[in-house]
């Protein structure tokens, strides 16, 4: 027998809240922040040692589609900002840490760090308590209502709901709950420096007055080319976070999934000896680049993909074309959509698919009932793995949205608890009164 069978046991009561929050990335910390702020007991539990998730833990570095976003989107902002941690969109990822640590534990949001969620107890329809291990051992935390802000759809796929991964399977047999496409390759981030912004300005391969971000790209292959230099990623990319700072994106992981824990292991690994073979090339070229120095690699590698978990409503490439509206809208997105290639070019040089050209995007809105699971009463979703099809989720799962989402989660959510019906019977308008404005003053950083 291939198993190893464990004796029954009961689980101790950590604690009893009115909001669990699965997931303390860009998504669990503003539905943590929305669902406080709306009077709720919160406990948000995330995985890793800091909160962020992609914008820390992954080094991510950028925050795509936020112009249009109000709320706790722009609070960050501002924050950021206010610490002469921001420039463009590009932010220092220890100042982010900080900046969402205060912001939480302000608000009055319970935090625990290092523990992970391993499954969920459910009882007539509806999530009782949710299962967590960690240097504590195996604990136990009863709720009202959850949100999963995991980006996989870890909780929800523990409680049983239902959900796609991956691009649709077509031809015989491609139906059921087996169906599982390719999925988007993964990125490790890092951080480097001993190099100055203007000279990688002039040089044309970091955006500046003149030069865009595309040429940028083209001109940083064109200069790793010459130099016998292949990174995975076609578009290897830096991105200027101080004057002697910089994020670069330089790699891509093909055919892993991030479900499976030997993949993240094995991708992570070849991911962090290539981006240090990179760095290593370009010092070699001598004169400006002498200096070059790996700061950091990502702790997380960048996952594009999980689950996209059943909701009450499944977002469409349709509804992306025609610009849907909708009267729960929780957001409107103006990001396009943004396939990267599941397999390298045959020539090296192809990063996104033919579809993220030919598939013409208008801004279009995510219904609250994206956000709400189908075979769950009381959970919620915020971030990508709300329920959308394959290149609905390529447009809407970048970290601008996830807050937006993730801000209407949390309020809903609250509103919820404190009334005792589910997530779908709350009138969204009425819970999409703006939260009261953020008071003190960020950290100097």
């Amino acid at each position: 027998m291939n198993e190893i069978r464990e004796a029954e046991r009961s689980t101790l009561l950590t604690g009893q809240y009115d909001v669990i929050i699965a997931g303390g990335g860009p998504a669990g910390i503003a539905a943590a922040l929305a669902a406080a702020r709306a009077g709720a007991s919160v406990q948000l539990i995330e995985s890793h040692g800091c909160l962020g998730g992609i914008w820390t833990a992954g080094l991510l570095c950028w925050i795509l589609d936020h112009d249009n976003k109000t709320g706790v989107m722009t609070e960050i902002m501002s924050g950021l900002e206010a610490m002469a941690a921001l420039r463009q969109n590009a932010y220092d990822p220890e100042a982010m840490k900080l900046l969402l640590e205060q912001m939480c534990l302000g608000a009055g949001v319970k935090v625990r760090l290092h523990t992970r969620v391993v499954a969920a107890t459910r009882d007539d329809g509806r999530i009782d308590a949710l299962i967590t291990e960690s240097k504590s051992g195996r604990e136990g935390w009863r709720g009202r209502v959850f949100i999963d802000c995991t980006g996989d759809g870890d909780l929800a796929a523990r409680a049983g709901c239902r959900f796609e991964l991956g691009r649709p399977v077509e031809g015989p047999g491609a139906a059921g709950a087996d169906r599982v496409g390719e999925m988007q390759p993964m990125t490790l981030m890092a951080l480097v420096g001993g190099v100055q912004q203007r000279e990688l300005t002039a040089l044309g391969v970091e955006r500046g007055e003149g030069v865009s971000g595309r040429q940028a790209k083209d001109v940083l292959r064109q200069l790793m080319h010459a130099a016998n230099l292949r990174p995975s990623y076609a578009d290897p990319t830096f991105f200027p976070i101080r004057d002697d700072l910089h994020a670069v994106m330089f790699n891509h992981e093909y055919g892993v999934s991030g479900l499976n824990a030997q993949d993240l292991t094995d991708a992570t690994l070849r991911a962090r000896a290539e981006v240090n073979h990179l760095v290593c090339g370009l010092r070699g070229l001598g004169g400006m680049w002498s200096g070059l120095r790996l700061v950091a690699t990502a702790d997380q590698i960048g996952v594009r993909e999980g689950r996209r978990i059943a909701g009450r409503y499944i977002l469409s490439v349709d509804d992306m074309v025609r610009g849907a509206r909708f009267d729960d809208a929780v957001c409107r997105v103006t990001f396009g959509v943004d396939v990267h290639a599941t397999h390298p070019g045959r020539s090296g040089t192809q990063s996104v698919e033919s579809s993220s050209r030919t598939v013409r995007v208008q801004p279009y809105d995510i219904p609250l009932r994206a956000l709400i699971a189908a075979d769950c009463s009381n959970l919620l979703m915020a971030g990508r793995c709300i329920s959308g099809d394959f290149l609905a989720h390529s447009s809407y799962r970048v970290t601008g949205n996830a807050v937006a989402m993730g801000e209407a989660a949390g309020r809903v959510a609250a509103i919820a608890a404190l009334k005792g019906q589910p997530p779908h019977e709350i009138d969204w308008p009425v819970a999409a009164t703006p939260s009261p404005p953020a008071t003190g003053r960020w950290s100097n950083f």
